[in-house]
């Protein structure tokens, strides 16, 4: 007598166990994966190989190149020009003005032209760009119709094309820190200086060079050829969140090695050591528009130059708020 065997019930029973010791398995055996929530959706520009390939693309693709190579093409031995410090606009707009929270370019289509309280003006995207090569690159402005600036134009418009205008998506720009209940302490970030930064920046900030000798690979800090004192990372606040989410390590934002203590000291330090001089007596027309960090009076307030540098920042802030409120 042949007897004759249901294999759907033995089938799905053996499914269901494989199903089961692999999700066991998993939870015990994979290492749980980090991310923090502020890194969640955030906005991250395109590629190199997302530019069109037509004319436009071609122009867009130069933009990149004059953005990740500024020296070579603009600096003291610049192919087309020897216009700039030596510093790449990647140095300070990470991996060519893409990275979240790595002072991108995700919001300048978007909500230039604008008004900034800083020239007390309407500015366009040129006029920023020429802002960036004037302070932050220690050097002179660019033809706002030469090739050099139109590529770089249509590169930023490009990377922000997709984005409504007057937005400002998620992790662009640099990350605003909680403030300190003290001020930064230089001292402090000293020793976080020599620890976490000098291998790459140099014992006294002066960075390394590239082996041929046309830019850098880390970028100084401060001395000659850094950014001059009329730059935005000149302000604590935009250093220290710029420090926080790209530094040491510029790839790694979703897990920030640095404490925002380490990340506000260490920038105090950065910053209060020597760099180029510029005449920022004209910036912020309207002394009340100053930000709390502005290192450089006179001021609306009676708190002091040392105070509006390195903090506490928190008081300062309260009684403007309570003078606005009046």
């Amino acid at each position: 007598m042949q007897i004759r065997y249901n294999w759907f019930p033995i089938l799905l029973s053996v499914i269901i166990a494989f199903i089961i010791i692999n999700a066991v398995w998993d939870h015990y055996e994979q290492p749980e994966q980090k991310i923090t929530i502020s890194d969640a959706n955030c906005w991250t520009g395109a590629g190199t190989n997302q530019i069109p390939v037509d004319a436009d693309g071609e122009l867009i693709r130069y933009g990149r190149k004059l953005i990740e190579n500024t020296a070579y093409y603009l600096g003291p031995k610049g192919t087309v020009a020897h216009i700039s410090n030596g510093m790449n606009c990647q140095n300070c707009h990470l991996e060519a003005g893409t990275k979240p929270w790595g002072n991108n370019y995700g919001a300048v289509a978007s909500t230039y032209p604008k008004y900034r309280e800083r020239s007390g003006h309407i500015e366009s995207i040129e006029k920023r760009v020429n802002d960036c090569f004037e302070r932050s690159l220690n050097g002179q402005a660019i033809d706002s119709l030469s090739k050099e600036m139109r590529a770089m134009v249509a590169y930023i418009k490009w990377l922000g094309k997709e984005i409504p205008k007057d937005t400002k998506p998620k992790g662009t720009g640099i990350m605003d820190l909680a403030y300190l209940t003290r001020a930064a302490d230089p001292l402090k970030g000293k020793t976080v200086y020599i620890t976490t930064c000098e291998k790459c920046h140099g014992k006294n900030g002066e960075g390394q060079i590239n082996p041929d000798q046309t830019g850098y690979t880390y970028p100084p800090l401060w001395g000659n050829n850094s950014y001059n004192i009329g730059a935005g990372l000149f302000r604590l606040s935009r250093l220290a969140g710029y420090v926080k989410n790209n530094m040491p390590n510029p790839l790694n934002y979703h897990n920030p090695q640095l404490t925002d203590e380490q990340s506000w000291d260490v920038a105090a330090y950065i910053n209060s050591q020597p760099r180029p001089a510029k005449d920022v007596s004209y910036d912020w027309p309207k002394i009340k528009s100053k930000p709390f960090d502005h290192p450089f009076g006179p001021y609306a307030d009676s708190f002091t130059e040392e105070q509006h540098k390195y903090g506490p920042f928190e008081e300062i802030i309260q009684k403007a708020k309570l003078k606005n409120q009046k």
